[in-house]
């Protein structure tokens, strides 16, 4: 088998060398658009589950929310853990599911589960909700603002009706969280006596409230000729006109109103939680990418946006600090360490092969597998969904002078049974020297390829997050040193015969070599 792949790359050497070039083509674009992260997705998959319920208690909110929460999703498929944690107004559950378990399936399973609740909570509790499906990083940029001229209250609703539905309509973005500022609200403060005094309860003044304050449909009327709808207007959106509404009537033909009995004003909703930008109260902003979401091309969205908004900003009197927290930059330093190393590595393995081969043709045709080896590598971790981030650069890099082996030993090879041929009275023609060389040195080429994929084999079992860690690397490794292999069966003994052939055998052994033999 191997023979008749070395043979045929020797008789199509022409077909071999567009391929490699078709492949490196190809490559290079998959190396340019591929998703980039600076991790793998190293979380098991795992759903979230939040329920607000204002006004309980961190006890109340586990006995009359958590509880049937949990009762009614343990137990589903997959499902390796069930943690939960009850603070005031919130309930928090995390479900975790097994290795491997698909987390689009988990979460539709869990969301039917969630849809047995309906009549089940206490009143006044909002819907359970899904967290956003998010990365493992999570981050992708935290900017602050600030401003001089705008209150608290004012720079929270740029950046909740502006800048916030803004910044989720950048593809990738699952969810923008705002911190800081003041979230305006009506607020009615009862006052207990006049309440007694007019004979009414709590549940009149927020029964009124409510109806002020809710927008309801009107329905239509029907004519002949169309169908006419209703609109209902007048919601009550200051605290003077809430302060006017009727809570109820009186005998003397008058009416209560909700001024009587209470103070209504125009506040902020009670703060669980502040940001300080630059030492200053502000606000911030933080973005999370999708799961599978190329960090780098969204975080470049976010930033596009934010250059669209500039002079939003400054007609707003508001100061933008873009970068509080910015993973992309660690990718992208991460990404220019490894390519320096990989740089390096290749000019130190061009500068032995040089020194040792003592030929700048045999150099050249070794040093090609180290480029199409690895781009052969990346292709293939794009094709089988794999980010390029850390680590598996970093199993890229560590291959560098495993890949170029397998075409030294073979040129190696090649030059000295071309040097012997060449002192030969009657010299054999190139072609079939070139595949007795290749052939003398093929099976333990692949058998020592072979056995050093082996050996990274076992990493590609480990289980939890040291295998979510360490898999990436064995896996780019392995493939790097495959792609290797394949090319030094096809392509190393082509462009062999097309370099070497005519003036690679002439001349004595290199320097180092013969030294090296002594």
């Amino acid at each position: 088998m191997l023979q008749s792949i070395v043979q045929f790359a020797l008789r199509r050497r022409g077909l071999v060398v567009v391929a490699a070039c078709l492949l490196l083509a190809v490559g290079i674009h998959v190396s340019m658009t591929a998703r980039l992260d600076v991790f793998p997705e190293f979380v098991q998959a795992q759903v979230s589950v939040q329920t607000e319920a204002p006004g309980l208690s961190p006890e109340q909110v586990e006995t009359l929310v958590t509880l049937p929460i949990e009762t009614a999703i343990n137990g589903l498929g997959n499902m390796e853990s069930l943690r939960s944690e009850s603070i005031q107004g919130l309930s928090v559950i995390t479900a975790v599911f097994r290795e491997g378990t698909d987390v689009i399936v988990a979460r539709q399973m869990l969301a039917e589960k969630l849809g047995e609740l309906v009549g089940r909570l206490p009143l006044g509790t909002k819907p359970p909700r899904l967290t956003p499906l998010t990365s493992s990083t999570m981050d992708l940029l935290k900017i602050g603002l600030l401003s001089a001229t705008r209150s608290p209250r004012e720079l929270r609703q740029f950046a909740d009706w502006t800048l916030r539905p803004r910044m989720l309509a950048v593809p990738g973005v699952a969810k923008c969280s705002v911190f800081g500022g003041e979230v305006r609200q009506l607020q009615i403060q009862v006052d207990p006596e006049r309440l007694a005094l007019h004979g009414l309860a709590p549940g009149d003044v927020l029964s009124a409230a409510r109806l002020s304050t809710g927008v309801v449909g009107a329905g239509f009327v029907e004519t002949e000729n169309q169908r006419i709808l209703l609109q209902a207007e007048g919601q009550s959106l200051s605290a003077t006109a809430l302060s006017g509404i009727l809570v109820a009537g009186s005998t003397n033909g008058g009416g209560i109103r909700l001024g009587d009995v209470a103070r209504v004003v125009d506040g902020a909703e009670p703060r669980y939680g502040d940001a300080l930008v630059q030492g200053k109260p502000g606000l911030l902003l933080t973005m999370s990418s999708q799961y599978g979401a190329n960090t780098m091309e969204v975080t470049r969205g976010l930033e596009v946006a934010l250059e669209e908004m500039a002079p939003v900003f400054a007609a707003e009197g508001i100061t933008l600090f873009g970068r509080l927290h910015r993973p992309a930059t660690f990718i992208e330093g991460a990404i220019g360490n490894v390519q320096h190393s990989l740089w390096l590595g290749g000019l130190l393995v061009s500068v032995v092969l040089l020194l040792f081969l003592g030929n700048t043709r045999a150099a050249l045709v070794s040093l090609t597998a180290i480029p199409l080896s690895l781009l052969a590598a990346i292709l293939l971790l794009d094709r089988l969904g794999a980010t390029l981030n850390t680590i598996t650069l970093g199993g890229l890099a560590i291959a560098i002078g495993e890949v170029v082996d397998d075409a030294i030993i073979d040129v190696e090879n090649i030059c000295r049974r071309l040097r012997e041929n060449a002192r030969l009275a009657s010299p054999l023609p190139a072609l079939g020297v070139v595949l007795r060389a290749s052939l003398e040195v093929r099976t333990a080429v692949v058998y020592a390829t072979f056995v050093v994929a082996l050996v990274f084999l076992p990493v590609l079992t480990l289980t939890g997050i040291q295998g979510k860690f360490f898999a990436p690397l064995a896996l780019s490794y392995i493939l790097a040193i495959l792609a290797s292999l394949g090319v030094a069966l096809t392509l190393t003994p082509a462009l062999a015969l097309m370099l070497l052939a005519k003036g690679g055998g002439e001349g004595e052994e290199p320097r180092l070599q013969a030294w090296g033999k002594r």
